[in-house]
């Protein structure tokens, strides 16, 4: 694999590959993981309180000499507070999601911290590199958990960004394996973000259960549900087929919100329910039929 680009360059890593900051999965013994074979290893805030976040820091930074990041929900309504902790542990990489980063940008760019954006259109990347992002993340509708209402496929999404932008790009969305990020780079991107291939790794800190069903699942094994109050993929289950129905019946988003609830994710990633629980993972759970250490995840994807 080429190793040396932007990408590689702007977090000072060996390979241009960034593991996603997934809530319920991605915690300090992943981030550091990651980061201690090359890549870029990211703590999901999304799911932790603050001082959660601030023992998974100090952890990633104790098990890693290697940079490693923070991914921050800003639809999080304590986002600022979050922010702080990252600012006061010396947190040098952020990447965001799920809001307009130029809210943050003025305080991390005090700090030094390279700021990455996720975004599901041209829009949303325009807008990030005009408030001052360093890169963005180009996440296609094949990716896992919670997607752009565009559904946009990562290609063509690729496409558009880099037409468009001159700040590098990172694609996400369905990427398992070493020719999907060789097809990537040669297409526009400097760099690939990939979830759900760690999230199934020993060092994920999901259940045991949500891990494996992830390995078992096949072609066309995803849904994507929610459309009204935000759009996710995930893999078919009781609950999918329940909102599915609910859907195509045309349901009110009150409704679904309520059968939706606050812990569907953690119920479903963190606990292991796979029935009742949202098991979110993107459509390359094809390419990923053994539970493997993070180590041996980059012995394949690398060579």
């Amino acid at each position: 694999m080429e190793n040396k680009n932007q990408i590689t360059n702007m977090f000072k890593i060996n390979y241009p590959i960034i593991q996603g900051g997934m809530v319920w999965v991605s915690g300090w013994k992943l981030a550091s993981s990651v980061s201690n074979c090359g890549g870029l290893g990211l703590i999901g805030s999304g799911s932790m309180k603050l001082d959660l976040l601030q023992e998974h820091i100090q952890k990633c930074r104790s098990a890693t000499l290697n940079p490693f990041g923070v991914n921050v929900p800003l639809l999080r309504t304590d986002a600022e507070d979050l922010m702080k902790v990252i600012i006061d542990e010396k947190v040098k990489i952020v990447f965001t999601s799920a809001g307009n980063p130029a809210k943050f940008i003025d305080i991390l760019k005090e700090h030094d911290v390279t700021v990455v954006h996720v975004v599901s259109n041209l829009k949303q990347g325009l807008k990030a590199q005009s408030v001052g992002c360093d890169a963005v993340v180009g996440e296609g509708v094949e990716a896992g958990g919670h997607n752009g209402l565009d559904e946009l496929p990562m290609q063509e999404l690729l496409k558009q960004l880099s037409k468009n932008l001159s700040i590098p790009i990172i694609a996400a969305g369905g990427i398992a394996d070493k020719d999907d990020i060789h097809n990537i780079l040669q297409n526009g991107a400097e760099g690939v973000q990939i979830g759900t291939l760690f999230a199934a790794t020993k060092e994920s800190s999901a259940h045991i259960n949500y891990k494996k069903a992830i390995v078992s699942a096949g072609i066309g094994d995803t849904s994507l549900i929610l459309k009204k109050i935000g759009l996710t993929r995930a893999i078919k289950n009781s609950f999918t087929e329940k909102v599915i129905k609910l859907e195509n019946k045309g349901v009110a988003s009150k409704e679904l919100k309520e059968i939706l609830g606050e812990k569907r994710e953690k119920l479903g990633i963190f606990d292991g329910d796979l029935e009742e629980g949202i098991l979110e993972a993107g459509q390359g759970v094809e390419k990923i039929n053994e539970l493997l250490s993070v180590k041996e995840v980059f012995d394949r994807l690398v060579v």
